[in-house]
């Protein structure tokens, strides 16, 4: 019997990346996103070059009706999904004092509310069966204190990391996933301007996925992308947090905000 992957945020970047990847490795898929049109024609694509059926969910994780459309699939029995890749998400370029409260309330909407329902709907089926693998997609600035993008990716790691220590001693696995600055439509999209980021500093989507993908299977907490993330991780985890401060607020663009 085939296995079934449910993705978020699958029409491109880092979401797209796992559906390739998982497709690959024989899995069917469930397509979350906004864009229906899009998730149809790579659905299509996907099953042409690797013989696997996907099933597509035009879901905008912000929206109380749609986010229970996509528990609803999590839950059903005759289907299970056996893999959840927890990518949605956007981000708030503005200062917390000058952005939009509603924008506020809806990156958390789809940042934290979303992945914590969608883990609490499916988590109940793979402790039944014992089997089921589930990777959030985080980020290294879930280290460091950079508005709300980064509070709620630094919640989005440590419920991974709560939940990996609970069922360690089951075969379900838990992943944060944490790249930094990854080459996907993400920047593009926002148009942002980051000719100033050196090269070395980028990693590309498929790699950010195989290492997570092997991280996951390995049984680890969290995976960090690329050696020059896992130094700067290192580093931010074991600054003075003043140091930590700063380095947040340096970072803070004041660009208007994106979605994916």
């Amino acid at each position: 019997m085939s296995k079934t992957a449910l993705i978020t945020g699958a029409s491109a970047g880092i979401g797209a990346s796992f559906a390739r990847l998982l497709a690959r490795e024989g899995y069917d898929l469930v397509l979350v996103a906004r864009d229906e049109s899009r998730l149809t024609e790579y659905g299509n694509a996907l099953e042409s070059e690797f013989g696997i059926k996907t099933e597509v969910l035009r879901a905008d994780l912000s929206l109380q009706e749609d986010l229970i459309q996509v528990e609803i699939r999590l839950q059903e029995s005759e289907r299970p999904i056996d893999v959840l890749i927890n990518n949605a998400g956007f981000g708030i370029r503005k200062s917390f004092l000058s952005s939009d409260r509603n924008e506020e309330e809806q990156l958390l909407d789809v940042l934290v509310k979303a992945p914590m329902r969608l883990m609490h709907a499916v988590l109940p089926s793979m402790k039944e069966k014992n089997n089921g693998t589930i990777i959030n997609v985080s980020s290294v600035a879930g280290w460091i204190a950079s508005g709300t993008y980064s509070a709620a990716k630094s919640y989005l790691t440590v419920l991974s990391e709560s939940l990996h220590t609970e069922l360690m001693k089951t075969e379900v696995h838990i992943l944060a996933l944490c790249p930094g600055y990854t080459r996907t439509e993400f920047h593009e999209r926002g148009k942002m301007r980051m000719t100033g980021l050196p090269w070395f500093m980028w990693l590309k989507a498929d790699d950010v996925v195989a290492k997570g993908w092997a991280d996951a299977l390995a049984g680890k907490a969290i995976s960090i992308p690329g050696r020059q993330y896992a130094i700067i991780a290192a580093v931010i985890r074991s600054a003075p947090r003043p140091w930590v401060r700063k380095l947040g607020i340096n970072l803070k663009s004041k660009k208007s905000s994106i979605r994916k």
